[in-house]
């Protein structure tokens, strides 16, 4: 079965800084992960603790919103076969340092923080994401 998928990427604040996006960019590409739109935006803070909702009980939600919210992001619909697994595949683990080798977080992630990209973790989650950032 073809099963062609959307998921959201976002380039996150420490990659968008140091002009990580192309190379980021590539790296999807080389694994048949079509950018169907992108943006590049600044998001409140409120904004972002909306995005995040989900993890609000969470001791490192305050963290998080701040620093989604401390400058520029590259917001994208990435298409392809198995989208989901695929891009949580090559964007690596949560920690870089534990990150698989040549992997988005372990080539540019700073900390678990700084992790350089965000990525949808389910169907469902995808369509909420790409619907938060990409409404008509």
């Amino acid at each position: 079965m073809n099963n062609i998928e959307q998921t959201l990427s976002i380039i996150k604040p420490d990659a968008v800084e140091r002009n990580l996006a192309d190379d980021i960019k590539d790296i999807f590409k080389k694994n048949n992960l079509n950018i169907i739109d992108a943006k590049k935006i600044h998001i409140t803070k409120d904004e972002a603790s909306e995005f995040y909702k989900v993890h609000q009980s969470k001791p490192f939600f305050n963290d998080l919103c701040t620093y989604l919210s401390s400058g520029p992001i590259v917001v994208m619909i990435l298409e392809g076969k198995d989208a989901i697994k695929n891009y949580r595949k090559i964007m690596g683990a949560t920690d870089p340092k534990k990150a698989d080798e040549n992997t988005i977080r372990r080539l540019f992630g700073i900390s678990i923080d700084k992790n350089s990209v965000h990525g949808s973790d389910s169907t469902e989650n995808a369509k909420k994401e790409i619907d938060f950032f990409f409404k008509n």
